[in-house]
């Protein structure tokens, strides 16, 4: 446990946690709290004071930018990530609860800046923008200084405002300044998704602060490394050109470069022929030319997939993108599934949310287990282990979902290929003209 500390720098994380926000090192969370630690005192010394809690009835309020994705297989993607997006938002645009009301009683509405929804902010009286501002500065010296756990503290702490803002538990809660961070933020995304387009590129995913960009067509790595740099230093400019000559505010906005994919695959949502959202996987390579396969919300990151799911997905993917045969890998390995070859790799693991008792209309497979578990543990005179929530671990047999402790019956190959390969094979196998349960029959017709 102390080796965990020391390598994750636990103890001091929290330590400079509780400095740069102002609460106690044992209180966790307090994102409103240490807001009111920053904000109060800068607004009071403008002659302001804080309203109460519940002055603006609570409302929804908008969430980030996710674009609507572009299904399929890609050579060349490179990611470009705007640094600290809602920060830079609130620093470029002046987004503060004092220069909203500012801008309300301005006399020159001429002199403020226009957000969203017919917001106005004051140019000269505020609180926010100073405040990141400082924490900004403060995490660029902390990065300097290689104090990690101090950076990451004043990361969290900035990036934490903005949901502050739309938070009803908070004196400072209002709809019209969340949405002139978040739409702003839509607005961003947008605008840059045209600019890439209009230099020959397509933009084929996006979310909140990232944008996801085919190059056409297969690049070197270094060749794709040199395409992002351009769009990084051309949107920069754009937007120092652009923010200037429409509003005369100085850009605080700064897009990097992420990741280089040189094969990418963004799927479908399952059923349907539109792009899924949050799901993707990618080969990544570095300036260095190594190689790494990363995973977003697909199976092989979800914990309530099979081993076996996860095992073939990386197996098929990872074929799909070297270029390498498939087809024989998808059949061999459904025909070693049914041979009971891969029995290992059959295990659900599953958490229970509520005890069991709590389930009576819909009762999911993991709860039928946990109660043949228990009943099993009854008989046996051991203690009950899940009536009251926890994970259980389970095969799907020919009777039903069996827990481990008390299994009985053979598994149900047949659920195995229909409910955990078919779905994961045909979202990349679909895409490329086949399909599992062709390539499944041609194999069964051998045997």
């Amino acid at each position: 446990m102390l080796r965990i500390f020391e390598k994750t720098a636990l103890l001091q994380f929290v330590l400079e946690r509780a400095q740069v926000t102002g609460l106690r090192a044992d209180h966790f969370g307090g994102s409103i709290a240490a807001f009111s630690h920053h904000y109060l005192p800068r607004m009071h010394r403008l002659g302001y004071v804080a309203p109460n809690v519940g002055e603006i009835a609570a409302k929804a309020c908008p969430g980030g930018y996710v674009m609507d994705s572009k299904p399929g297989f890609y050579d060349s993607v490179v990611v470009l990530d705007y640094k600290s997006l809602y920060p830079s938002i609130i620093r470029t645009f002046l987004v503060d609860p004092v220069g909203l009301v500012e801008g309300r009683h301005a006399d020159d509405r001429n002199a403020l800046v226009h957000g969203p929804q017919g917001t106005q902010f004051s140019r000269t009286r505020h609180c926010l923008p100073e405040i990141v501002t400082t924490l900004w500065h403060a995490r660029d010296a902390a990065k300097r200084a290689g104090n990690s756990p101090l950076s990451q503290a004043l990361k969290l702490l900035m990036n934490s405002f903005a949901g502050v803002l739309g938070a009803s538990e908070c004196r400072f809660f209002n709809p019209q300044l969340v949405s002139a961070v978040t739409l702003r933020g839509h607005e961003i995304m947008k605008r840059t998704r045209d600019f890439v387009e209009q230099r020959g590129y397509q933009a084929i995913y996006g979310d909140t602060d990232s944008i996801f960009i085919w190059l056409k067509h297969a690049h070197g790595n270094s060749e794709a490394h040199a395409v992002a740099a351009d769009l990084v230093r051309d949107i920069n400019a754009w937007w120092t050109r652009t923010l200037r000559e429409e509003q005369g505010l100085e850009n605080l906005l700064e897009i990097e470069f992420d990741t280089h994919y040189a094969k990418f695959f963004m799927p479908t949502i399952r059923g349907s022929d539109v792009g899924s959202k949050k799901r993707y996987a990618g080969l990544s390579v570095n300036a260095q030319g190594k190689e790494e396969m990363v995973y977003r919300g697909l199976e092989m990151a979800r914990s309530d997939w099979t081993p076996l799911a996860r095992q073939f997905q990386e197996g098929l993917l990872s074929r799909i993108f070297r270029g390498e045969p498939y087809r024989d890998f998808v059949r061999d390995y459904a025909h070693a599934t049914l041979a009971g070859e891969k029995d290992e790799l059959l295990i659900y693991r599953k958490r229970l949310r509520h005890q069991l008792d709590a389930y009576h209309v819909n009762v999911p497979p993991q709860v039928r287990a946990a109660r043949l578990a228990d009943e099993h543990n009854s008989r046996m005179n051991r203690p009950k282990h899940y009536q009251h929530g926890g994970w259980i671990r389970y095969v799907v047999t020919e009777s039903g979902p069996e827990p481990l402790e008390a299994r009985q019956s053979p598994a149900d190959y047949q659920h195995y290929l229909e409910k955990q390969l078919q779905p994961i094979a045909d979202a990349m196998l679909n895409p490329l003209g086949e399909s599992f349960s062709a390539l499944i029959t041609a194999q069964q017709v051998l045997f």
